[in-house]
């Protein structure tokens, strides 16, 4: 079977976090579904972005068997797959994890990232949420597994096709998309918009953020069904 398109598509998805300074040395990942095949593209453990080619990618199916590839796929892996599982007949195909710095603050500090202004709108329908803590058991068992699950726990309460990330706890953001260049700018969005709210947070601790007929307005002009931001 022929995995062509979704090897390159992931290449180029990875590239692009890199040339948008998203990554570190080899903290992070994307993976591309292919929802008809029910397998997906993940970058391989380790390798730098720089050596990165379409023969490394790993292609995976949702039991976490290999299906091809010669190398290991990227340690995080199970919760890519968690979330495709969750998330891959709803037209997510790409699932992207950073240690962006700003993003990863949130995270630690145990906060979400709260929609303090119309940039946030334009991207998320509302505070993109922080995870719970993991158990010692959930950590020590299938750790990347169980991060899945606490990512999906989250869907009860936010809509994933409207606030497309989330911040696991003390570790990082994970983000999804309909398509890796979409994943990987959402990914962009979020780290802007993690530092713009780092920075309101320092100069007025008590702001309040947008009002929800603000959010509204903002958020359905992108992507409401009334839409008209951007060309046809």
């Amino acid at each position: 079977m022929n995995y062509k398109e979704i090897r390159e598509e992931c290449v180029v998805a990875n590239k692009e976090l890199q040339s948008l300074g998203l990554i570190d040395i080899t903290f992070g990942n994307v993976s591309i579904y292919d929802p008809e095949k029910k397998v997906f593209a993940i970058k391989p453990s380790g390798v730098p972005y720089d050596e990165l080619n379409a023969k490394q990618i790993v292609i995976v199916d949702l039991d976490g068997k290999i299906v091809e590839g010669d190398l290991r796929p990227s340690s995080d892996e199970p919760t890519h797959r968690r979330l495709f599982i969750e998330l891959g007949d709803k037209g997510i195909t790409s699932v992207v994890h950073t240690h962006s710095r700003n993003a990863v603050g949130f995270a630690q500090a145990e906060k979400g990232i709260p929609c303090l202004g119309t940039t946030h709108c334009d991207y998320f329908r509302g505070t993109v949420p922080v995870t719970r803590a993991m158990t010692e058991e959930e950590v020590t068992g299938a750790y990347e597994w169980e991060t899945g699950n606490v990512i999906v726990e989250l869907f009860s309460e936010v809509n994933p096709l409207e606030v497309t990330a989330a911040l696991v706890r003390n570790h990082g953001p994970f983000v999804w998309g309909k398509n890796g260049a979409k994943a990987v700018e959402t990914a962009f969005a979020l780290e802007i918009v993690a530092d713009m709210a780092a920075k309101t947070l320092a100069l007025n601790p008590e702001a309040k953020g947008a009002p929800a007929h603000l959010l509204k307005k903002h958020y359905d002009r992108k992507h409401g069904p009334g839409a008209y931001y951007g060309q046809k």
